[in-house]
């Protein structure tokens, strides 16, 4: 039980990243976007 138990909270922690990586570019896309946009005024 003690093994699985690792194995799912070492899976949680992976998506868990991946969901802050995901963030951080949305995030990055989106502020350049911005940027981009701004050159055009």
């Amino acid at each position: 039980v003690d093994a699985n138990m690792e194995e799912e909270s070492t899976k949680l922690q992976a998506l868990q990243v991946q969901q802050q990586l995901g963030i951080q570019a949305l995030s990055i896309a989106n502020s350049s976007t911005q940027n981009i946009l701004s050159l055009f005024r």
